[in-house]
Formats: C-alpha cells, structure tokens, sequence
C-alpha cells in the first residue's frame, strides 16, 4: 500500500479530479437547476516530519489545510485540495471554483449555482471569482469598526426589546457597504441577538437578489451550511482523515482522495438504502418540523432506519465488524453469518438493494 501511495504523481491527482467531477455529474439522474457548493477548510494536525507541513498561528500547531468543495443537494464532496499548513483558509479556493464551475456547467449549461462559505472565504478575490463566472454567492465577513457602527442602532434595538420582553431576540437588517480593497459597494446583512448570555452580532455579504429583501431567509439559507460542516466532522474523526502519515506532499494527498471515496461511497448508499418514517403531521413535511416535535421525529428515524443516517461508526458496528466462518474450497470462497446475528435483516436489504439497483448512467469524461 505504501508503494502504491508513493508511485502516485502529479498528472495522476489531476485524473483524480476529473474523475471526481465526472461521478458527481453521474450520480443525478436529471439534470439539476440549481446546486449549491459550500466551501470550508479543515485543519489537519501533523506529528512528524511530512512534506509541506508548517505551523499555522490560529490552530497554534503544526499540519496540513485542505480545501473542501461538497453539494448540499447530494452531500457529496465534489473536489478537494490538499494545501500547506501556513495557507490562509482561502487559499487557491477561487481556481478550485472556478474549475468546478466550469465542468459542471459544460455538463448542465443551464444550472444556477450557489455558493456559500465562512468569513474565512469572504475576501476580495472570491467575490471577484463569483461575480464573474456569474455564481449566486454568501460568505460571512469578520466584524470590524465600520459595520459595528453600523449595526449600532440595531444591536440596540434587540436589546431593548430583550429587556422588555424577557424573551430572546433576533434582529437583521441590511445596508450597502464598500471596504477599501473593494471596486465596488456589495450587500451585507447584520443579524443582531440579545439574550441571557448577552449580545452577539455576525455578518454576511451576499449579491443573491432576495438577500435585499429577505435578510432573515437569506440569513437562515447561509446558517445552513452547518449540515456540510457535519460531513467533514465525519471526515475528520470517523473517516480517518487525518491520517497523512506519508512523508510526501502528493502521496499523502492521493490518501485524502481514498478517504474522500469512501465518505462519498457511504453518503450513496445512505441515500440510496434510507427509508425514513412518515410525518408524524401529515399536514407538514418534515423539513417544517420544529422544536419538540422534530426532536421526536429524529429519535424516532433512528431506531426505525438506523443506516438511513448512520454515522460510519453505526455503519462498521451493524454491517462491516461481523464474526463470520469463512469457508475455502477449490471453486468458491463462502462466508457464513450466524442465523442469530441481529443486524442480519438490514444486511440482507443492503445487498439486495445494491444487487437489483438499475445501473447509473456514465457521465461524459472530462475535457482538457
């Protein structure tokens, strides 16, 4: 396995990536109108002496940054990029857009795509990368004097309400803003709270048209791109992400590409097996849910369709970590499971489904 990390090369990655793009294309059936990309680099910590891994101030250690790329609509990670661990979290993300961008739009001319990233990508180049390839975008920006006083009067306004109600509050507004570096003024939206734990205020830039009408929507759109932070917590702590233990920089890349496989793998087939139970309200669906009864409905999924969203932990304790009898012969390798294991039921709807499944059309290969 080692050899085989080291013999990768650099025209190799760039197949990878090809190949990457391709699957995803592949794994719609239809043509999508809209997509949305989020963006987000994740920190990871190296103990030894491995090629291009440097101290960065803000995690204080020593590692690597990759770049990640993921589609809310399928969550699947669509392009990744192992970087120096110096790298500024925006980092070479606008070519990696950019060629992104390109390959999908050369597979739907038609599709819509947005995209959202933390304050980390809120930098001039990556407004300047969206706007040109016309991509709807949202990033958060770091707070400073000018948008503080601003937000000022609205700050003061949830906490007034605050005191008067003694309920919590969640204000926004919006305005045009133009810093130094920027050619241009673009639209930012203020959220302000003012609650038991005291005040809290962020910001977001965004040039989507509905953002200067619908702050508290175009807010809430943004906020949820906390589910594909959750794909790579599964990454980085049950995928194995982290273990870039090769000493050069490209053979430790081709093994996050491994890794990236078999989180993409997992997500299909989460995707594809799933069978969630009804509405408990058949009046709402359930992405309408909210507080206690959407609690109940979750609970209620995961003993009912525990693989559905399992976490790769569940998967590995219900279908991969089995004791089994493995029996060898001249003609055939057969592997016995116990009539009493529990998770059997669900064993056998995995391959049936995986066995009987229609075959996925093959997307059109790459060009360039």
């Amino acid at each position: 396995m080692s050899r085989f990390e080291n013999a990768i090369n650099i025209p190799s990655l760039k197949r990878l990536q090809d190949l990457f793009l391709d699957q995803f294309v592949a794994s719609f059936a239809a043509p999508p109108g809209h997509l949305t990309l989020d963006l987000d680099a994740v920190d990871d910590p190296a103990h030894g002496a491995q090629q291009l891994v440097l101290f960065h101030g803000y995690f204080d250690q020593y590692q690597y940054f990759p770049n990640f790329i993921t589609c809310a609509e399928n969550e699947q990670f669509v392009m990744l990029a192992l970087r120096h661990g110096s790298a500024p979290a925006a980092f070479a993300a606008d070519s990696d857009l950019e060629g992104v961008a390109k390959r999908l739009r050369q597979a739907w001319p038609g599709v819509r795509l947005y995209v959202r990233g933390d304050a980390g990508y809120g930098m001039p180049h990556m407004y300047r990368i969206c706007e040109q390839l016309d991509i709807d975008y949202t990033f958060g920006i770091a707070a400073n004097n000018v948008l503080k006083k601003a937000s000022e009067q609205l700050l003061d306004r949830a906490v007034r309400l605050y005191e008067e109600t003694k309920m919590p509050q969640r204000i926004f507004d919006g305005f045009w803003y133009k810093a130094d570096s920027w050619p241009v003024q673009r639209w930012v939206i203020v959220k302000a709270e003012a609650n038991a734990q005291g005040t809290n205020r962020r910001f977001i830039v965004s040039n989507r048209p509905g953002a200067r009408v619908l702050f508290e929507a175009a807010y809430d759109d943004y906020a949820a791109r906390g589910e594909s932070e959750n794909r790579n917590k599964e990454f980085k702590c049950q995928m194995g992400m982290d273990r870039t233990s090769d000493h050069r920089f490209v053979a430790n890349y081709f093994r996050l590409y491994l890794h990236t496989a078999a989180l993409n793998m997992l997500v299909r087939l989460r995707r594809e097996i799933a069978a969630p139970p009804p509405s408990p309200n058949p009046a709402v669906p359930v992405s309408a849910l909210e507080g206690t009864e959407r609690r109940r409905y979750f609970q209620a999924r995961r003993r009912k369709d525990p693989l559905g969203e399992g976490q790769p932990c569940t998967w590995r304790t219900m279908i991969i970590k089995v004791a089994a009898e493995i029996v060898t012969s001249t003609r055939r390798i057969v592997v016995r499971l116990a009539k009493g294991w529990p998770h059997l039921d669900y064993f056998q709807k995995l391959c049936d489904h995986v066995c009987n499944r229609p075959c996925t059309p093959t997307a059109s290969p790459s060009t360039g």
